[in-house]
């Protein structure tokens, strides 16, 4: 392992996605030696909506990786389009008369191996030490709980060896958990709290040659879960199945069995995929509503879905990385120069409230549409009222878009409005 010649760093970053690949990349640029130990070798497929928002593209900008993004032979998405389970429909666009506007009026999709290898890379182009095939099985804390590191398990031969297996402890300041939503950080340093609802299962695959597939990703809802399309690129269509955690005890060890009876059973799905070919295996993944009852510890500190995770409904996961990392690395930086330990716990409890307050509004909002999913009268008549309204739909669809305020869909006026059109 080649970037672990040196058995010690400033900070240690666990996993290599999104969200640990902008924090590297954020506290490299400022000088700091960081080293990144990602479990998986890149590039690496990833279950996923695949989903950047239009506000995703100010943080892909700001690393250089844009550019690449575009290249790399994704799609532009121009909004989202919704099915109710009664089967009203409502569509609501990025860019629209509300008067806000994202970085860019479009959003993107793109295969996480294309994406997540272009993003590491970014980090190691602004000098961030990177390993893969490294998997950290634990955090190294002093008798307070304090993390001092991390010990990796890996394979020799990536530069360091003849091949087998090697374990290896890694000295840091600073120890930051971006490896997802069973994270070992968060799990080690007792930060992990699973919720008890929604407790959904995902089952993501790509279909070539579905019928329909346009510029808008699609959301199909029923009474047991929902489905989302978007087109990824090259004919591709990213397809994710989510049901509720008892129901996907039905898959019983046969996951491909059991996605391609769902969306047989689905009468306005079935007839779009008569011709389609699968072109992935079925991943799952799941089950979602993590979330870290605080997201640090001494020494420590949670990223991306590593800190929490609700619902993969709005789309929230790859900006909510990026911009988390973009967050976190300053007062990262601050707590490198802080003088004592205590101090640096300071500061990262101040990471912490920023982060609470940066993404306290789209919790909120993530938690009405759970509520809505997991209630067909509900839903059924809120898509009704964005179908009438189609500025609200709008508005909506700008909040899962990440540039417009949450606070101005919870608005009472706004949530008046729904409700007198939903009757």
């Amino acid at each position: 392992m080649t970037a672990l010649t040196r058995s010690a760093a400033d900070v240690v970053v666990v996993g290599g996605g999104p969200a640990g690949a902008a924090t590297a990349w954020a506290l490299a640029r400022a000088g700091v030696d960081v080293l990144v130990c990602e479990r998986a070798r890149f590039p690496r497929a990833k279950p996923c909506a695949e989903y950047l928002s239009p506000q995703a593209s100010r943080l892909l900008a700001e690393m250089g990786a844009l550019d690449a993004v575009e290249r790399a032979g994704g799609a532009e998405l121009v909004g989202m389009r919704v099915r109710a389970p009664n089967g009203v429909t409502f569509e609501g666009r990025f860019a629209a008369s509300h008067g806000f506007r994202g970085f860019r009026d479009r959003g993107f999709a793109l295969r996480r191996e294309l994406l997540d290898a272009i993003l590491l890379d970014c980090a190691r182009a602004a000098g961030a030490r990177v390993v893969e095939d490294a998997r950290v099985a634990s955090v190294l804390t002093d008798g307070a709980g304090r993390a001092l590191g991390v010990r990796v398990h890996g394979r020799a031969g990536n530069g360091e060896g003849a091949g087998g297996a090697t374990e290896r402890d890694v000295a840091a300041r600073f120890v930051v958990g971006a490896d997802g939503l069973r994270s070992v950080v968060a799990r080690r340093l007792a930060l992990a709290r699973a919720a008890r609802w929604p407790c959904r299962i995902a089952f993501v695959t790509h279909y070539r040659g579905v019928e329909g597939i346009g510029d808008c990703g699609e959301m199909h809802v029923s009474r047991e879960g929902y489905c989302g399309l978007a087109d990824v690129g090259g004919g591709v269509t990213n397809v994710a199945l989510v049901v509720p955690h008892a129901l996907a005890a039905g898959a019983r060890g046969d996951s491909t069995g059991f996605f391609e009876r769902r969306l047989a059973a689905d009468p306005a799905l079935a007839p779009r995929f008569a011709r389609a070919g699968r072109v992935s295996p079925v991943r799952v993944t799941g089950p979602f509503a993590s979330h870290a009852r605080r997201a640090w510890a001494p020494g420590a500190a949670l990223v991306g879905d590593a800190a929490d995770f609700w619902d993969p409904f709005t789309g929230e996961g790859i900006y909510a990385a990026l911009r988390g990392g973009e967050l976190l690395a300053p007062f990262l930086g601050e707590a490198l120069r802080a003088r004592t330990p205590r101090d640096a716990d300071r500061v990262l409890a101040a990471y912490d409230r920023r982060r609470r307050r940066e993404f306290a509004g789209k919790w909120r909002v993530e938690r009405l549409v759970a509520l809505a999913v997991a209630w067909p009268p509900l839903l059924n008549r809120v898509a009704r009222a964005f179908r009438r309204r189609t500025h609200l739909a709008d508005l909506f669809v700008g909040v899962t878009g990440d540039f417009v305020p949450p606070r101005e869909l919870l608005r009472p006026c706004v949530l008046g409005q729904l409700l007198v059109s939903a009757r």
